[in-house]
């Protein structure tokens, strides 16, 4: 639930980091030794300048927005603070569980290391390319 909330308000965050970001100037000049790294020279790393984005009007009001923050902050608080919810039991899958346990345990004592050694065999001739 914190993560969706997380997600939602970052989402929001964005459009308005978008929003509210002028294209940056160009940088660089026309001089050729700016091409020429030399060892001793700090490392500054320059992001390329993209087009600004045309993303039209907003798609909900800032009233909207701001109501919608509130009434997610509140259920972000009420999830933090409230006790984890007890796991689901469903009494029948629980008893069909205890009864086909000492079944199932009969069974694979029974049938288990026969499969694994016909199994174990049949990889062994195919590894050898001799039928065993």
């Amino acid at each position: 639930m914190e993560d969706i909330l997380a997600s939602i308000k970052k989402v929001i965050a964005e459009e308005k980091e978008l929003r509210a970001a002028a294209p940056l100037p160009p940088t660089g000049s026309d001089d050729a030794d700016d091409d020429v790294l030399e060892l001793d020279d700090p490392v500054v790393v320059r992001e390329p300048v993209a087009p600004p984005l045309d993303l039209g009007p907003p798609l909900a009001s800032e009233q909207a927005v701001d109501s919608s923050r509130q009434r997610l902050a509140e259920l972000q608080e009420v999830a933090a603070t409230a006790p984890p919810l007890p796991p689901v039991v469903n009494p029948f899958e629980t008893m069909i569980r205890d009864m086909i346990r000492p079944m199932l345990k009969d069974w694979l004592d029974a049938n288990l290391p026969e499969i694994v050694d016909d199994h174990v065999r049949r990889e062994i001739g195919r590894i050898t390319g001799t039928p065993l």
